[in-house]
């Protein structure tokens, strides 16, 4: 199973829309997973549109995505547990942060906030942040992220 992942996308303020190469990369995944900061719900609808999804809420998003998206949520695919938050705070410490707030131990943490792309295990868990396709404050380049479950997790970052 392949999992194409976003956050941070910020649109209309951080760019217009979501580049075409990505959104033809996420075409071609089983599942799109956001990890919140759409700012616009138009982007939500797309992207439900677009594919199998899910996705959380981000400490910029409006009232409307909001009232449709969960702040967290834990799948089960492919025998792995897959927690979803966007994060909060400073990026000192964000990953202690998230990994706090679920409380069943997981194999994978998606997660957003710092716009810093992340594929790293820390006692046992993948913490995987895409990054931001659309928006570099805090990063040093825009990305965007590939899960692929089988017997294994394995993240990929992938720059544009």
């Amino acid at each position: 199973m392949k999992i194409g992942v976003v956050s941070d996308t910020h649109l209309p303020h951080a760019a217009k829309k979501i580049p075409s190469s990505v959104i033809s990369v996420l075409k071609e995944m089983d599942l799109i997973v956001h990890a919140g900061d759409f700012s616009e719900l138009s982007l939500l609808v797309e992207l439900k549109e677009l594919n199998s999804f899910k996705g959380v809420y981000g400490n910029m998003d409006p009232e409307e995505i909001r009232k449709e998206l969960p702040e967290k949520e834990v799948l089960e695919l492919e025998g792995f547990k897959i927690g979803i938050m966007h994060g909060f705070g400073p990026p000192q410490g964000l990953e202690e942060r998230i990994k706090s707030e679920f409380q069943e131990k997981l194999d994978v943490i998606i997660y957003g906030h710092s716009h810093a792309a992340k594929n790293e295990v820390i006692d046992g868990t993948l913490f995987f942040n895409p990054g931001s396709p659309t928006d570099k404050h805090y990063a040093a380049y825009n990305s965007f992220g590939i899960l692929t479950l089988g017997e294994s997790v394995e993240g990929k970052i992938v720059k544009i």
